[in-house]
């Protein structure tokens, strides 16, 4: 492993080691310039100078001809949906100083340079780095605001470089987040040489011990019950079976022994840990020689079996990040031969998680268990520093993967792609590396921008009593109740008035269990403020989510839209087509994603869950969009909010694919699918949908309710306790519907819930059509609009309709260039939304203007 080693050195850092030595860092000059100043600086010396100079400089342009002469080509690519790409964004200024550096990787590069100046000629070098070992790079200090340009290349084992890569222009703007990330020999200068090395360093544990009297005595009280209650009844610490031979993957009883396994391995370490924290703290012996015996059982297990990170890494991550836990907590009371059996073992299982990772994770960063795995390894490397030989390349890339490709399911305004469930176990769980980052390194991991925006995903998608965490896997029965333990973290660390708001009406910061919330303390006091000064709805671009609501404060007196069309694709547990919709009102499901996940990957959960089928969305001839793929790219187009109208469009034409393709022609399928949904809050939603097709065809209108629909002529009716919501289709004439509580495939047995699907069909095939639907969700004994029509005016239509207090009107084109003007709205190829109180009087309009691919 080298360290990049900057053209500029660096002051001296002070450190146990120096840094290591770097033999790209001393060649011969690498260009007409480098060989002049070569020259320069002998010259001042004295002697010969001049003599020695010039053959110095011949001899530079000698090498330097050879040099030309075998420069390698290089890979510049663009980069897959898939993979994390050229970084920083042309497009965009970053919101980090500096900025995260990556590019394309490719095989048989031993090394990369990256340069950094302030013009495309690269006359005016701002930084440069050589020897730097992976495809990413953030810079140990920050840039002076501006404009830049970068370009990178790579040396091989022989020392034979590629061209360079072509400028890339970026922009740092003034106040921009300084990140940078110091170098590697300073970075692991700063791990403590003795134990405890996780969560707290040895100069931490005085002022701990105090804390057992003071502030955090209850919580301490209850570890230590916790505590003794293990010395009663100890974990079982037998190594946990293998699966039987023939098992067939992904059947209830594999499903048995793999989910069962993990809850093994946690009951036996984590214990093991918590002991050894209580022992660490307290110094009760007892505590720490039953942690020690649990450590030293469980490391008799084979590190390649049951709870090995390959065979089953929900088994071999809790065990890695335990086990390091337990092994720093109790050091010593360890014996020489115990220590270097834990290391043996921590060596296979490092070895094994590093190799998986890295350097993969830092171009493909899209893999769900890959993202919590990196820094659980980044644990293994701490503890075993200067134990393990390999243990500091374990370090060094589990901080590599933070400062350069993380998070990745996230974006610029706090969204999360694989949705509610997933973004609280994750981001949970980072806040553990977090922990060890700035206790280890004095790294703050929260002044990432991500981190200051984070908690509006919930606040917006779950307003306080919601039930139901929009898109993705694990979240039709979550409650808002399940954020509280996130948001209190995340709203002390980022100090958000809004975020502490919730965590109150939540009934406020939860109590601590584990040793972590004991050694955080107790979080900082943040004043609390209801959202009233924020509009009610928001949109995630990056995710290409937006969450339309009637108010923040309460999800019982909520209506509320959710609305997907992603550029994450259908990746991952972000599965649900795009242009989907959910709609809830008053706290009951109303319009729901459906399925239940028996286990990952199970027929149900494919073929159905993972269906276009599945959500509220279209189907052509029964075919959906490319399942759970990151090339199914959807797109927000447009996004406006006002208190009393909301509208929010996307597109999804690129998204289906048909399996059978006329001859030599193109698989796609749609030239466009652009849904625009109108939100008139809080009574009526407007879901108005624009398809051409390459083909004639017919098209398929999916709704899914947690209870049967009431089925009508052109209509339906979704009920939910006492909330109703009446559904009319305007267009097309003549839809045939069908409803069904079965899936295709149903989950298994154990699953007893049922939904109800219903299908509304065209009759006949055709290329082009718009669906116009009209939802009134209401409380049963709230009044509401009850009439709506639908004219064909030139150019589009224009759609009426009654509310409980005025009416609406909107213009709703079909041909983008027709110019379209009815009831005082008017626009060229874009919606527009008109509303009025009971008296005729003007309350609000908006335009809904998208930009689409294939108009």
């Amino acid at each position: 492993m080298t360290t990049p080693a900057m053209t500029k050195p660096d002051k001296k850092t002070p450190g146990k080691r120096p840094p290591a030595k770097n033999h790209l860092a001393k060649k011969a000059p690498s260009s007409w310039c480098e060989a002049c100043a070569a020259s320069a600086w002998i010259r001042g010396a004295g002697g010969t100078a001049l003599l020695l100079g010039l053959g110095f400089l011949f001899t530079a342009m000698a090498d330097r001809g050879a040099t030309l002469a075998a420069e390698m080509a290089l890979d510049e690519s663009p980069a897959k949906p898939e993979e994390w790409g050229f970084r920083p964004d042309e497009q965009a200024p970053v919101a980090v100083n500096p900025p995260a550096f990556s590019w394309r990787p490719q095989s048989g590069i031993a090394s990369w340079e990256l340069s950094i100046a302030r013009d495309a000629a690269f006359t005016q070098s701002a930084y440069s780095a050589v020897g730097i070992p992976w495809n990413v790079h953030t810079p140990p200090q920050p840039l002076a605001p501006g404009e830049y340009y970068w370009r990178y290349r790579g040396t091989d084992g022989r020392q034979q470089k590629t061209v360079w890569s072509r400028a890339r222009r970026f922009t740092v703007p003034a106040g921009a987040v300084e990140l940078p990330m110091p170098e590697r020999h300073e970075l692991l200068a700063r791990i403590p040489d003795k134990h405890p090395r996780l969560f707290l360093r040895p100069e931490d544990l005085p002022s701990l011990r105090a804390s057992t009297t003071g502030p955090q005595r209850e919580l301490w009280a209850q570890l230590v019950g916790a505590c003794d209650a293990a010395l009663q009844s100890p974990p079982e610490t037998a190594e946990p079976p293998k699966y039987p031979a023939g098992m067939k993957s992904k059947s209830e009883e594999w499903v048995k022994i793999w989910w069962g396994n993990r809850e093994y391995t946690i009951r036996a370490l984590a214990t093991a840990a918590r002991l050894g924290f209580a022992y660490q703290i307290g110094g009760n012996r007892e505590y720490g020689r039953l942690a020690k015996r649990i450590l030293m059982d469980c490391a008799q297990w084979d590190p390649r079996g049951a709870t090995g990170y390959r065979y089953n890494d929900e088994a071999g991550m809790p065990y890695a990040y335990y086990f390091c836990r337990t092994y720093t907590f109790v050091y010593d009371l360890l014996s020489e031969e115990e220590r270097q059996k834990c290391r043996e073992v921590m060596t296979v299982r490092g070895r094994e998680m590093y190799s998986h990772l890295c350097p993969r994770h830092l171009w493909q960063p899209y893999a769900s268990h890959s993202n919590r795995a990196w820094h659980f390894l980044g644990e293994v490397g701490v503890t075993f520093h200067g134990e393990i030989p390999e243990a500091d390349d374990w370090t060094y890339f589990a901080l590599t993967v933070f400062f350069n490709t993380y998070p990745v399911w996230c974006d610029d305004d706090g969204g999360w792609h694989e949705g509610m469930s997933y973004w609280a176990s994750y981001i949970d769980r980072f806040t553990w590396w977090a922990d060890v980052m700035r206790a280890t390194f004095g790294i703050d991991a929260f002044r990432k921008p991500y981190f200051s925006r984070a908690g509006y995903y919930a606040l917006y998608l779950m307003p306080p009593n919601t039930v139901g965490g929009g898109f993705g896997d694990l979240v039709p029965d979550r409650r808002a109740s399940q954020n509280l333990r996130l948001m209190a973290v995340l709203a002390a660390q980022a100090r958000n008035p809004h975020w502490q708001w919730y965590v109150e009406q939540l009934g406020g910061p939860p109590q601590g269990s584990e040793f972590w919330d004991f050694i955080r303390g107790a979080l900082p006091a943040v004043e609390a403020a209801a959202p009233l000064d924020l509009p009610t709805s928001r949109v995630f671009r990056g995710i290409g989510q937006a969450a339309l609501n009637t108010t923040l404060l309460d999800g019982r007196d909520n209506v509320q839209v959710l609305f997907k069309s992603s550029p994450f694709g259908l990746q991952s547990h972000g599965y649900d087509a795009n242009n989907s919709f959910l709609l809830s009102a008053y706290g009951e499901r109303l319009f729901v994603s459906s399925g239940r996940r028996d286990v990952y990957g199970s027929d149900h959960h494919v073929r159905w869950m993972w269906s276009t089928r599945s959500v509220n969305n279209i189907t052509v001839d029964g075919i959906g969009q490319l399942p759970h793929s990151a090339a199914t790219r959807g797109r927000i187009t447009a996004f406006v909010t006002t208190p009393s109208l909301d509208a929010v469009e996307g597109e999804a034409g690129d998204c289906y694919r048909d399996p059978n393709p006329a001859p030599g022609g193109d698989a796609q399928l749609l030239d466009r699918y652009t849904r625009t949904i109108l939100f008139v809050k809080p009574e009526l939603v407007v879901v108005f949908d624009r398809l051409a097709a390459r083909r004639p065809a017919k098209f398929q209108y999916w709704l899914h309710s947690p209870q049967r629909m009431e089925l009508g002529d052109r209509r339906l009716t979704a009920q939910s306790g006492q909330v109703v919501c009446p559904v009319e289709f305007l267009a097309p004439a003549d839809l045939t519907f069908t409803q069904t509580d079965q899936y295709d495939p149903n989950p298994r047995d154990r699953i007893k819930i049922r939904e109800w699907h219903v299908t509304a069909e065209t009759p006949n095939p055709t290329q082009r059509i718009e669906f116009v639907a009209v939802f009134r969700p209401h409380r049963r004994d709230q009044p509401v609009g009850k009439e709506a029509r639908l004219t064909p005016i030139s150019g589009g239509y224009l759609l009426e309709a009654e509310l409980a207090d005025g009416r609406i009107a909107a213009i709703l084109p079909t041909d983008e260039e027709a110019a379209l003007s009815a009831d005082g709205l008017q626009a060229r190829g874009a919606v527009a939304v008109g509303r009025w109180d009971s008296a005729g009087k003007p309350i609000s309009q908006i335009e809904v203007r998208g930009v689409h691919a294939n108009p």
